[in-house]
């Protein structure tokens, strides 16, 4: 259950990555975004899941390409 909510909420948060990507034509936000929105389906692990997500979510703000 809590594998389902943690990737509903990398989704949400990847699809707004993915928006703003597209939008801005910026590279880093747009493939993060569409990792975060494609990751869940693939990583059943809890924790698992919740690392990579914090990692895609604070990479943007780290690399600026």
């Amino acid at each position: 259950m809590s594998a389902l909510l943690w990737g509903l909420l990398f989704g949400s948060v990847g699809l707004g990555f993915f928006l703003y990507g597209k939008k801005q034509q910026a590279f880093v936000p747009l493939f993060c975004g569409l990792a975060l929105m494609v990751v869940p389906y693939f990583v059943s692990n809890t924790v698992l899941l919740v690392a990579i997500g914090i990692t895609l979510i604070a990479l943007p703000y780290f690399v600026r390409a």
